[in-house]
């Protein structure tokens, strides 16, 4: 029994080991300038910061920028890649194999080795300083595809079978029965693909220059030159994009772990 409490101090303890530097960080968001680097408890609190930075900065713009794209890469790639994975999971052709293995394989292919020919790819399209450059290359996630195909092979092939005796073609199938079995994934991958499309960086500041485009990280980025000297602002911006993806995490936390618990490699 001692043993199972020094074992549960020990976690509190070394949870708030890690959290305390996030807490700080937070508070200083609502610390006058003059009591930024502090590390005790202010003198007083202000949303002078928070406020200068909504009023005076088009930081709204920024976040409505980034919730749009983010939304809408998460909404359609969910859609695209339960399809593609439904296919290499349950339809038989010729190349599926072949078909997966490129797939899995442009995980090992990071952003800055493809950065330049993917935005000459787009300014060939005429995508550059516009939504459709922002959100058309963040559809494909292969970690995506995979999770879901991984998670489709678990599926009982019964009811594949009773809805073909229905009448059913793969199409209604993948509607009528695929998908409502893959909420749960689908929720957890909505949580992932959120949070990458909210905190990605290099793709929107090399694509779109234009500053009513700006995301929120890159608007971030931008205030710490123009804001050099004024880091209390920084920080108020940095915690106000923050907020929505602990909100999003809490969300959705529940269905995330349990895929991670129930998807089993194959």
């Amino acid at each position: 029994m001692r043993r199972v409490r020094g074992r549960a101090v020990a976690a509190y303890l070394l949870a708030l080991l890690v959290v305390s530097p996030l807490l700080w960080f937070s508070l200083s968001a609502f610390r006058p300038e003059s009591e930024l680097y502090d590390l005790g408890w202010p003198g007083e609190l202000t949303l002078a910061n928070v406020v200068y930075v909504l009023t005076e900065v088009p930081f709204l713009r920024y976040l409505a920028n980034s919730a749009f794209v983010a939304v809408t890469v998460t909404v359609i790639a969910l859609f695209l890649h339960s399809m593609a994975a439904y296919a290499l999971a349950r339809m038989s052709f010729r190349g599926r194999g072949l078909a997966f293995a490129s797939v899995v394989a442009t995980l090992l292919i990071s952003l800055p080795v493809i950065l330049v020919p993917l935005f000459i790819v787009v300014r060939g399209l005429g995508m550059v300083d516009t939504y459709a450059g922002l959100i058309v290359p963040g559809l494909f996630n292969a970690f995506g595809i995979f999770l879901l195909r991984q998670f489709y092979l678990g599926v009982p092939r019964e009811l594949e079978e009773a809805a073909h005796l229905d009448g059913c073609g793969h199409w209604r199938i993948y509607w009528h029965v695929i998908l409502p079995l893959s909420r749960p994934m689908l929720a957890a991958l909505a949580v992932l693909f959120f949070l990458a499309n909210w905190n990605s960086f290099l793709w929107p500041l090399a694509v779109a220059q234009d500053e009513s485009l700006r995301v929120v990280q890159v608007g971030i980025a931008s205030l710490q030159g123009q804001y050099a000297s004024k880091q209390h602002y920084v920080i108020a911006a940095a915690v106000l994009a923050a907020l929505p993806t602990v909100l999003v995490f809490l969300l959705g936390q529940r269905w995330l772990v349990a895929s991670l618990k129930t998807t089993g490699l194959r």
